[in-house]
């Protein structure tokens, strides 16, 4: 056993969540940025992650181990809010940058739900009422804003390899994105998840789990509702399907709905800047989306994101214009 899983099983042992026995440490796939086991204990199974130094992507891109303690913070604070937003935290060991979650069965990723076809635009209208619930109980809270000082962190996760990375390659929408990192700074408003993606939101009878939340931090919250957006009408080009731009106007309008802190129609603007922003960096930046292979895809996105990002629009009325193929 090499040392990192010997230290993780002692771990496990003295945080009492097993016994004498060694369990095996059985890899979870699907992931860039952690180690994601799943191990059985007396009491059912467990998921233990740890973040990696460096992602698992074509492009260098290092980040800070440290913000495994962001996602515990992130988790816990959903769960405040409502128990069924997040997984339970058995178990946090901040020597190991490691931390164990409850493993939640029967419970599909909604990622998969949507490329098996089973779109359900009430359930995106849950994900964005869930992570709007969040975003109204931490806005402008000072104990939330000094619980999670992560700008460094964020920039380094999202801000940088998303727009600035592009930005340094595209000399006509460098401005355009590089005053996204700095809109993101501007409206400190809420605590932030980071990547609020169907690949790290699972389908439970009660609603969305929110999972992976290691880029959590304070900041402008109209960047999750646009990356959970660019997901979806990145999915319905892919998919060639309209029930997921249904779907991710359900999710949009129900956040809105939630919005209590500012006018939502500024907030909206600001969303919508991003999402043009994070639908070209699938594209051009340091994480392209895996399955936007074709051509024919990826002139699509190219094409509509960087017209909206020299014209921006709201992100409901960016989601209503998107066309599947051009």
């Amino acid at each position: 056993m090499e040392e990192g899983a010997a230290q993780i099983i002692e771990a496990l042992r003295g945080a009492g969540l097993i016994g004498g026995e060694t369990p095996e440490l059985v890899p979870l796939t699907g992931g860039v940025s952690c180690d994601v086991w799943r191990v059985e204990t007396p009491s059912g199974p467990v998921v233990v992650k740890r973040p990696l130094p460096q992602l698992r992507v074509a492009a260098l891109w290092e980040a800070p181990v440290e913000r495994g303690t962001s996602e515990v913070r992130w988790l816990r604070r959903a769960r405040g809010v409502a128990p069924s937003l997040a997984p339970e935290v058995l178990a946090d060991f901040p020597d190991l940058h490691t931390f164990v979650l409850r493993f939640l069965p029967g419970c599909p990723v909604w990622k998969d739900e949507l490329i098996a076809g089973r779109v359900d635009p009430a359930f995106a209208a849950a994900v964005g009422s869930g992570i709007a619930r969040v975003h109204a109980a931490t806005a402008f809270n000072r104990g939330d804003a000094a619980a999670f000082p992560n700008e460094a962190m964020f920039h380094a996760l999202r801000l940088d390899p998303f727009f600035l990375h592009v930005a340094r390659q595209d000399a006509e929408l460098a401005p355009a994105l590089q005053a996204l990192a700095g809109q993101f700074h501007d409206h400190g408003i809420a605590v932030v998840h980071g990547d609020v993606s169907p690949k790290n939101i699972l389908v439970a009878a009660d609603g969305p789990v929110f999972l992976d939340a290691e880029c959590a931090t304070w900041g402008d919250p109209a960047f999750d509702l646009a990356f959970c957006t660019a997901h979806l009408l990145l999915k319905a080009v892919w998919l060639d399907r309209e029930v997921l731009r249904d779907a991710a106007a359900a999710m949009v309008a129900a956040y809105a709905a939630g919005i209590d802190w500012e006018p939502p129609a500024d907030f909206l603007a600001r969303a919508g800047s991003y999402c043009a922003g994070l639908l070209l960096a699938r594209i051009e930046g340091k994480s392209p989306a895996p399955y936007l292979i074709a051509q024919t895809h990826k002139t699509t996105v190219r094409h509509q994101a960087r017209a909206l990002l020299l014209r921006p629009r709201p992100l409901d009325a960016l989601v209503a214009q998107w066309q599947r193929t051009l």
